[in-house]
């Protein structure tokens, strides 16, 4: 449904950037965007309305961030950039992806479990006071 590409320009990192600020409060910079792109192991997929950015090294994969514009949320974006990533994260060779998510995030807590991500820790004030709970999909194996 969702046309979502690699990303690998580091010299777009501001356009990342604009789609972060317009989803968080507390936005990475481009600068920031752009220093996660090129750490061995990165890999980002975007479309016009959002993208995730993430990173595989040990074995294992990190979702660092998913960013959807609040226009086209609630729409499926979400869920296939989180499936590009899984996708990429096992050519890569991980067996298992993590990410945090704040608890107050009810709408991203369905969209992880409805790909079989599961609650393993919480991390106390991640957010800026919020807390954050660690979840954990293993990648052996089909997913949602």
């Amino acid at each position: 449904m969702f046309d979502v590409a690699p990303f690998n320009s580091t010299s777009g990192a501001h356009v990342l950037a604009a789609l972060h600020a317009a989803c968080f409060p507390q936005a990475w910079d481009a600068a920031a965007i752009s220093a996660l792109l090129v750490t061995p192991g990165s890999f980002a997929y975007a479309h016009d309305d959002g993208f995730v950015l993430a990173r595989v090294a040990g074995g294992e994969a990190e979702i660092l961030t998913l960013a959807v514009t609040p226009m086209a949320r609630g729409k499926g974006l979400g869920r296939a950039l989180l499936q590009a990533a899984i996708s990429r994260a096992r050519e890569l060779g991980a067996q298992t992806m993590f990410l945090e998510v704040g608890t107050d995030n009810p709408a991203a807590l369905a969209l992880y479990a409805g790909l079989g991500f599961a609650k393993v820790g919480m991390r106390k004030g991640y957010y800026s006071g919020t807390d954050a709970l660690v979840l954990r999909l293993s990648l052996a194996g089909d997913f949602a």
